[in-house]
């Protein structure tokens, strides 16, 4: 929760299951962005040069010092989260773990790379693609993991050899604060800068920077990708999901009921790839309800402190609330059922993990994103009815099949229009970066992660050619024409590369010299 104190150009930060004060950062204008990208620019080309294993060394060290600040980076998280304590301290275990294998690998992932020539003509050069960084990564982070989507692109930028402006969301920008300060502590060169402020801060990272990777909403990253391409300037954007369950009839239903129940309540349902819509075959509905049901019953809702007694924690602010009231009352108004949940809890921003029954997609809990702990279920006839349903949406982020036959869950996963499918999981390729994490549809463009594209879209790709023979004053090619010439050229070309009789017709070639 925060608010913007526009005569000092302040914005508070508090937290929002006690509405408490828990700390301030500055308002930078557009100016300020600017200069900080200037600044950037000058120590970006050393550390671009200093390679691969210069730069691991800076990233390892900032690895320890997040190692060593765990305790301290949670409670920052939860002081402007109200996330249980667990929730608060996978952020910087993850960021710890995504560190560690960018460091390790951008040698290998960043290396020159030489490609067989395509032909024997082609023979006569060495083929080289080389990586290079751009000069300033842009990444604007939203507000449901503070410290981990900060660094999960932060760092693979920096691996790559760009450097970096942060702007962190003005709703919880403490963390990115606490990873700049991270930084600083450990001696790395200045090519690492975190801005605060609203939407102004947001823009002029967009206006400056030479590659943006956003994450939020799908409003905001349609204006970014419009901005980025009056500018030509490449970027990748996760926006919103609304993640589809399918359930079907051969599941283990308990695992289905207790996965589900984490994918949907996890941070309070403030994730990109929440499960936020369930099908369930008909024949297993009735008892999957009432497992699911029990299962989000029994999580204990509450504000931690140091120690861990709570499941789900408080929404991010009261607009956030506002969004899950309005689609589970309309949902109840247009003939769902609620089986636990379905109210705020009258503390802070908190609101009852909530499962909704006999929906349907004219309601608003199904077409748009709620990003909040509620599970719509709904009951479909079988298979292909589930498939269609979960592919009628907008959104394509992730989705998950739950099945007692893997073949068949794996059928079932090439036929959704989503990113990622788990099978009998929730989010587990969230936690497997050599594998891309990326959106369809409204869910987004590009990707992060994915092995080594993960730190080359930080990168530009530059081919070069070299000779590999002793050269002559001149190409054969070159001025002035010869038929001659075209002709021998041409024969070579289709004996290396075309079909049939075509690669041996050197009458056909012949007849291109007579302009026949």
């Amino acid at each position: 929760m925060t608010e913007l104190d526009q005569s000092t150009a302040v914005i508070e930060v508090h937290n929002p299951a006690t509405g408490d004060r828990v700390g301030t950062v500055p308002v930078l204008a557009p100016d300020d962005v600017a200069a900080a990208v200037r600044e950037l620019r000058l120590y970006q080309p050393e550390w671009e040069a200093i390679g691969p294993e210069g730069r691991k060394r800076w990233l390892l060290k900032m690895q320890d010092w997040l190692i060593d600040n765990t305790e301290h980076l949670a409670g920052v998280l939860q002081s402007e989260t109200a996330k249980p304590r667990v929730d608060a301290l996978i952020d910087p275990a993850f960021a710890v773990d995504l560190l560690g294998y960018y460091a390790r690998r951008a040698g290998k992932f960043l290396a020159d790379e030489h490609p067989s020539p395509h032909s024997p003509l082609a023979r006569v050069k060495s083929l080289t693609v080389a990586y290079r960084p751009y000069p300033v990564v842009g990444v604007i982070t939203p507000w449901n993991f503070p410290l981990a989507m900060p660094a999960i692109d932060v760092f693979p930028a920096l691996a790559a050899g760009a450097a970096v402006i942060l702007k962190p969301s003005e709703v919880t920008p403490l963390s990115a604060v606490e990873l700049a300060r991270g930084w600083a502590e450990i001696g790395a060169p200045p090519v690492f800068k975190v801005v605060t402020g609203a939407g102004a801060t947001g823009a002029a990272v967009v206006e400056n920077a030479d590659y943006v990777q956003f994450t939020g909403s799908t409003a905001t990253g349609r204006k970014i990708a419009a901005a980025c391409a009056e500018r030509m300037v490449p970027y990748s954007l996760e926006l919103g999901g609304k993640d589809p369950a399918i359930v079907l009839a051969d599941a283990d239903l308990d695992r289905a009921a207790h996965g589900i129940a984490f994918g949907g309540m996890f941070n309070a349902g403030q994730v990109c790839i929440s499960v936020e819509r369930v099908y369930v075959e008909a024949p297993v509905y009735d008892e999957f309800v009432a497992k699911l049901t029990e299962a989000v019953a029994a999580l204990r809702q509450g504000a931690d402190g140091r120690a861990s007694k709570h499941d789900v924690g408080a929404l991010a602010n009261e607009n956030q609330v506002r969004i899950v009231a309005r689609h589970v009352d309309e949902a109840v108004a247009a003939g769902a059922r609620v089986t636990t949940g379905g109210k705020r809890t009258g503390v802070g921003t908190f609101f009852e993990p909530t499962v909704l029954v006999d929906v349907d997609h004219s309601m608003s809990c199904i077409a748009e994103e709620t990003f909040g702990p509620t599970l719509p279920v709904m009951k479909v006839a079988d298979e292909d009815a589930a498939i269609r349903q979960a592919n009628d949406s907008i959104y394509g982020l992730s989705a998950s099949v739950w099945t007692g036959d893997k073949a068949r869950g794996e059928r079932v996963a090439r036929q959704l229009n989503v990113g990622a499918v788990n099978i009998n999981d929730v989010f587990a390729n969230l936690f497997n970066p050599a594998m891309p994490m990326g959106g369809w549809g409204m869910s987004g463009v590009g990707a992060r992660w994915g092995g080594a594209a993960g730190v080359r879209k930080y990168c530009r790709a530059q081919a070069m050619t070299k000779p590999k023979l002793p050269t002559m004053g001149k190409e054969l090619f070159w001025y002035p024409y010869d038929m001659n010439k075209l002709v021998v050229a041409v024969a070579a070309m289709r004996a290396a590369g075309a079909r049939g009789i075509r690669r041996i017709d050197l009458p056909a070639v012949l007849r291109l010299k007579k302009g026949q």
